[in-house]
C-alpha cells in the first residue's frame, strides 16, 4: 500500500456511530493464523467474545465501525499499518480505548521496535508466550469478562 493510500485510509476511518457490543468483546489483529487461532481460543475459553483481523488496515476499519472492550495487536502486520499506528489512531479517535491495547510481537530485539514500544507505552507480550502470560496481560489491561 502506498503512503498516499495509507494516509487516505487513515483519514477515511473516523469512528462512526459504532454498533453496540458486549462487555467483553476484544479485537485481535494478528496475521499469523496459528497465533491468531491460539489467542482467539484462549480468550473465548476465558469468556471473551473475539473478532479477528489479519491486518492493521482491516483492524482500523473494524475499530471505525464497532465497539470493542480492548485490542490485542501484533506489532508488525502486513499492509503498511503497524500496531503503533493502530494505537495512535485509537488515541486520536477513540481515546477511551487507548489504554486497553496489548501488543504481541516476536521482534523485541530490533532497536526500532523497542523505541516504538516505549513510545506507545502499552503492554507487550513477547512471542512465543504462554497462555497465563497472555491472560494476565488481558485481565490487567482490558479487564475480566
Amino acid at each position: 500500500m502506498s503512503r498516499e493510500s495509507q494516509t487516505a485510509a487513515r483519514r477515511e476511518m473516523s469512528p462512526s456511530s459504532a454498533s453496540p457490543s458486549t462487555h467483553s468483546h476484544i479485537l485481535v489483529i494478528e496475521d499469523e493464523s496459528s497465533v491468531a487461532t491460539f489467542v482467539r481460543l484462549a480468550l473465548e475459553r476465558n469468556g471473551y467474545q473475539v473478532t479477528s483481523s489479519s491486518s492493521g488496515v482491516e483492524g482500523l476499519q473494524l475499530l471505525a465501525r464497532q465497539d470493542f472492550r480492548g485490542v490485542i495487536s501484533d506489532f508488525r502486520t502486513p499492509g503498511g499499518i503497524t500496531g503503533a499506528d493502530v494505537h495512535d489512531w485509537l488515541r486520536r479517535h477513540r481515546p477511551e480505548m487507548a489504554s486497553r491495547v496489548i501488543f504481541i510481537t516476536g521482534d523485541t530485539a530490533s532497536d526500532e521496535t523497542i523505541a516504538m514500544l516505549a513510545a506507545a507505552g502499552t503492554p507487550c507480550v513477547e512471542k512465543p508466550f504462554r497462555l497465563h502470560q497472555l491472560m494476565e496481560a488481558v485481565e490487567k489491561t482490558i479487564g475480566k469478562p
